[in-house]
């Protein structure tokens, strides 16, 4: 992967990890360098693509990214907050800009607001399709609120955790449409090599995992 502005975090890697099923229409919002996309379509070759993030520049080493790696990827240069689109999907994943301060030089999007971004991303979800984000921890209940509010609910949570005994970032998916529910995992550390060096996908680990305990 190329991109010497912006270089992606582990982040990206355990969004991807965190999807399953068959989904046949996948929207990344906030691509950046791509990343994200990536790490999906090795798990899910044959998925259609949409990536969009309001910064050119990003989009154009995306573009070198997945011609690289011989992916074929819809960009689109819009921010979602204000995208006027009819299009949904069944998946639409996101590892947003939650981090707060003076923009750095790589054109990212900084301080958004995060209830906004995931309400425009839960609006281009598909009846019972996915919406799956990676966030600080410190914003799990404003995001699972608003989530609650956009109608998606078979909320999944799973905290992952570092040196520290509190979690530094939380996965959370959810289903457009579905009755409010939540399933809080028992989390993994945020330095698992099955999933950042193996590319094992959560739900292969959260299974292998109860099986153990039988």
């Amino acid at each position: 992967m190329i991109g010497p502005t912006y270089r992606p975090t582990s982040d990206a890697v355990w969004a991807a990890a965190f999807a399953d099923g068959n989904p046949k229409t996948v929207l990344d919002v906030g691509t950046g360098t791509g990343a994200v996309a990536l790490c999906l379509m090795t798990r899910m070759p044959n998925v259609q693509m949409t990536a969009i993030d309001i910064s050119q520049d990003m989009l154009d080493v995306a573009a070198e990214n997945f011609k690289m790696n011989h992916r074929d990827v819809e960009l689109i240069n819009a921010d979602i907050t204000t995208w006027r689109t009819n299009k949904t999907f069944d998946l639409v994943i996101t590892n947003p800009p939650y981090f707060k301060g003076t923009p750095a030089n790589h054109n990212a999007h900084h301080n958004a607001d995060l209830n906004a971004w995931v309400g425009h991303c839960i609006a281009r979800v598909k009846p019972n399709g996915t919406f799956i984000i990676i966030i600080d921890a410190t914003e799990t209940a404003n995001i699972i609120s608003e989530m609650t509010r956009h109608h998606c609910g078979n909320i999944n949570i799973l905290p992952l955790f570092s040196v520290k005994h509190t979690a530094e970032r939380v996965l959370i998916s959810g289903k457009l449409g579905r009755a409010t529910n939540v399933n809080l995992f028992a989390g993994l550390s945020i330095n698992n090599d099955a999933v950042l060096r193996d590319g094992i996908s959560i739900a292969e680990i959260l299974a292998a995992q109860t099986e153990k305990k039988r």
